[in-house]
């Protein structure tokens, strides 16, 4: 088995990882090679570039690395055509990995897209090119696999890799117990994994946080940082602040495990706190232009994972473009200050959680991406 995988965020460099582990044990003799990042290379793949240090968002960023992405493309184009894996596999990363499709379909590669694109969730036009360029996509959530079917898209059902890790992962205790060593309430702020989320976001987030010390004596905040110049950057801010803020980098699981709440940027982590049952609430601060447009693209109700699964805000979650502390603060403090609140957004986390979090994604993904190349 020759497979070629693409991963060109952190958490596509986990889930594909994550994948590779389980193909390597179904198949020891099978050849990996791709694009990615370091969980990638140490799960046994041949990293022919680390995309994953390409990882942006905004259109300015994109444009600027242009250049890079195109070279990249030619050289993959390249690649499927002397080298012919037997699949193509992507994770995530719309933009490049359409891209990377087309050129793998053109060279007569068959291309399974694990970890789909949020394509009901904004610009759902781009689904002409899932249809044109991907043999099939392995869906994550539920109703995501009934809106690609409902349009055309082959699709396989394995649910979302990410509780693969989560049952994985072991909190370091004895980290756990030195965060909540004080004995007061812990707040967890969680600013998102890519650079331009932290500084759009973490302002408002400590803005959020005076608050609710205000509000809630003794509470003491811990930041999960991705990166250390995340951290950096964070404690820039701090710089002259008396909030009881500590910064931790690669730290989220024990400090989600400490927390009482959260207050987070959007994105895939809120599966975590779903997992690990954390009343939180959500956060994404934009410039008014890119709010302009979004409004236009996005047709998703919610932009937390949690709502859309439960159809219903479970977690306050605040799209924005504005400085909002009081909003962001007022939940935290609801389930600080009253147990039965917090106890109450608990249990509608549970229920959720047995219906959804479901483990073994990417052993059924590793099973179905076997049986496909051998029946072909």
């Amino acid at each position: 088995m020759h497979l070629f995988l693409s991963a060109g965020e952190p958490s596509g460099d986990l889930h594909a990882a994550n994948l590779a582990r389980h193909l390597l044990a179904r198949f020891p003799d099978a050849k990996l090679v791709g694009l990615g990042g370091e969980k990638m290379a140490a799960a046994g793949v041949e990293l022919r570039y680390p995309l994953t240090d390409l990882a942006v968002m905004w259109l300015g960023k994109a444009l600027a690395h242009l250049p890079d992405f195109l070279r990249i493309a030619r050289q993959s184009e390249q690649y499927f055509r002397t080298e012919k894996p037997d699949a193509v596999v992507v994770i995530d990363y719309p933009g490049f990995h359409f891209a990377l499709a087309k050129r793998a379909h053109r060279a007569g590669i068959p291309v399974y897209y694990f970890v789909p694109p949020q394509l009901w969730a904004w610009a759902g036009w781009r689904v002409a090119k899932m249809r044109r360029w991907v043999t099939c996509v392995l869906t994550a959530l539920p109703f995501e696999d009934a809106w690609y079917r409902d349009r055309g898209v082959v699709t396989h059902y394995i649910g979302h890799p990410y509780f693969d890790e989560l049952r994985q992962e072991r909190p370091d205790p004895a980290h756990v117990a030195g965060l909540r060593a004080a004995g007061t309430p812990v707040v967890a702020l969680l600013p998102g994994s890519r650079t331009q989320e932290v500084l759009a976001n973490v302002p408002l987030m400590l803005q959020a946080a005076e608050r609710i010390r205000r509000a809630v004596p003794g509470v003491r905040f811990h930041v999960a940082a991705y990166r250390n110049k995340h951290a950096t950057q964070v404690r820039e801010m701090l710089a002259g602040s008396d909030l009881p803020v500590e910064v931790h980098v690669r730290r989220t699981p024990e400090i989600l495990e400490a927390a009482d709440a959260v207050l987070a940027v959007s994105g895939s982590v809120g599966l975590e706190m779903l997992y690990r049952l954390k009343p939180s609430v959500i956060v994404y601060r934009v410039s008014p232009g890119f709010m302009l447009v979004a409004r236009r693209l996005v047709t998703s109700k919610y932009i937390s994972l949690v709502n859309l699964l439960a159809d219903r805000e479970v977690f306050p979650e605040f799209p924005t473009t504005r400085d909002n502390p009081d909003e962001l603060a007022a939940p935290i403090v609801r389930w600080l200050t009253s147990p039965e609140a917090h106890r109450d957004c608990v249990a509608e986390l549970r229920t959720l959680r047995e219906q959804i979090a479901v483990p073994g994604a990417c052993e059924r993904a590793a099973a179905f991406l076997a049986a496909e190349l051998r029946a072909g």
